[in-house]
């Protein structure tokens, strides 16, 4: 005799609310003693028991969401909660959109590099500087050019000092094999002083 199992499944509903979807606890999941209380207006109601603070999202038909659970008490707004948390993915995903992503951006010289050809690179650098990235400028050395690095770290030392009111030194001149290399990030304070 076959034993014949029969398992329920039921699919998920589309207006189901996934485990852990939203960052902030809502309603019934705040569990602090007192809250301090900002109406949907921005205008703070005080500090009250989470159940007077439920009475009164209720009574608008809105929810309490808190959204500064580190404060002392927590703070918590009256709120429609999916307009809240749409506004707050599209606040999230502009700040993505437009963060700075800075990029390592390397120009090479060789030791005995022209000054035309040095300051079009130099000129590179800057560009790579205002748009906030970081510039390593690397001087290669072939053969028995290694042991000329005076003519490199002159070089470079030239290099620092072209970019010296916009950038700040990030690693210093080293030696790595066959190479010598400085790095460039920009500066803040001194685009601030421009």
């Amino acid at each position: 005799m076959r034993n014949i199992y029969f398992i329920h499944f039921t699919p998920p509903t589309r207006f189901q609310r996934p485990e852990k979807a939203h960052k902030q606890r809502i309603n019934e999941e705040i569990n602090a003693p007192q809250i301090r209380v900002i109406d949907d207006e921005g205008r703070p109601l005080g500090v009250m028991t989470v159940r007077e603070a439920l009475r009164i999202a209720n009574e608008r038909e809105l929810d309490l969401v808190e959204i500064a659970p580190q404060a002392k008490p927590p703070v918590c707004k009256i709120v429609d909660y999916g307009k809240f948390s749409y506004e707050l993915h599209k606040k999230e995903k502009y700040q993505r959109k437009h963060q700075l992503h800075q990029q390592m951006k390397e120009l090479r010289f060789k030791w005995r590099t022209d000054t035309h050809d040095f300051n079009f690179k130099v000129r590179h650098a800057r560009n790579f500087i205002d748009e906030g990235h970081k510039v390593k400028a690397t001087v290669i050395f072939r053969g028995r050019e290694i042991i000329h690095q005076e003519f490199g770290i002159e070089l470079l030392k030239r290099f620092v000092l072209a970019l010296e009111d916009i950038a700040k030194i990030d690693q210093e001149i080293k030696t790595e094999g066959k190479f010598l290399s400085v790095i460039m990030t920009p500066d803040k304070t001194k685009k601030k002083e421009k």
